[in-house]
């Protein structure tokens, strides 16, 4: 493994050009790819990028670097890749929780010219990307592992909330009840995204009606325990 040392991207630029070793196969790497010079900078394996399509009315395609190599002249530099797949993509098509940034870690590997990379990329977990303050461009988030060929997911079950057992969709509203600490969608329960921002307790159905079950059992025990006071007063 050959592992370019930590120097400035200037001192960089001229080590990549000085020690592009012919044939070799590079698994750790340090920048990525842009025009200057027709310098290649690349990343650590593992990093994401993004890959220019062939059609360009289509977005950019999302890969997880896995190693670079070259020929024996030391041009032709191709990449291995491992494709992320848009949920329009996949066989079952994109769904109702889907976010407009998710996408699926496949099982799809490709070798493509370094050329096509475009950028750089950050595949967040679902749990980071939720607390992102902000999602910028080049922000994509990935719960789920996807065979292209039978169309299966790992996990291939994850938590449902609301009353219409969805999901979480980290673009979709939702309120928690402060009863049972289950997540709705303000549409679900009759209500607008404006109506549910305002809100500063919220307690789903369920709750409420727990609540006064137990308000009108105390009322009717009340009412009881009077009744026998009363009763025995009778008596008396």
């Amino acid at each position: 493994m050959i592992v370019a040392p930590v120097l400035s991207i200037y001192l960089y630029m001229l080590y990549i050009c000085l020690n592009w070793y012919p044939g070799a196969r590079y698994v750790c790497f340090c920048g990525y790819v842009v025009g200057m010079f027709g310098l290649l900078f690349v990343r650590t394996a593992g990093d994401c990028v993004l890959m220019r399509p062939s059609d360009s009315s289509k977005p950019s395609y999302v890969a997880r670097v896995e190693k670079i190599e070259a020929d024996s002249r030391g041009a032709n530099v191709r990449v291995h890749v491992r494709w992320y797949y848009r949920p329009e993509e996949s066989i079952g098509g994109r769904r109702q929780f889907h976010g407009s940034k998710e996408v699926f870690l496949s099982d799809h590997s490709d070798i493509q010219s370094a050329d096509t990379i475009e950028g750089k990329c950050t595949v967040h977990s679902f749990k980071s990307y939720t607390k992102l303050d902000a999602v910028g461009n080049d922000d994509f988030f990935c719960r789920f592992e996807y065979n292209s060929s039978t169309g299966a997911f790992n996990p291939d079950r994850v938590a449902v909330y609301c009353k219409c057992e969805m999901p979480y969709n980290p673009d979709d509203l939702m309120v928690q009840c402060e009863g049972c600490s289950d997540w709705f969608h303000p549409n679900c329960i009759d209500m607008t995204a404006e109506e549910a921002k305002r809100l500063d307790h919220f307690y789903c159905h369920n709750c409420s009606s727990e609540d006064q079950k137990k308000l009108h059992n105390s009322h009717v025990s009340t009412r009881h325990a009077d009744a026998k006071v009363e009763t025995k007063r009778r008596r008396r």
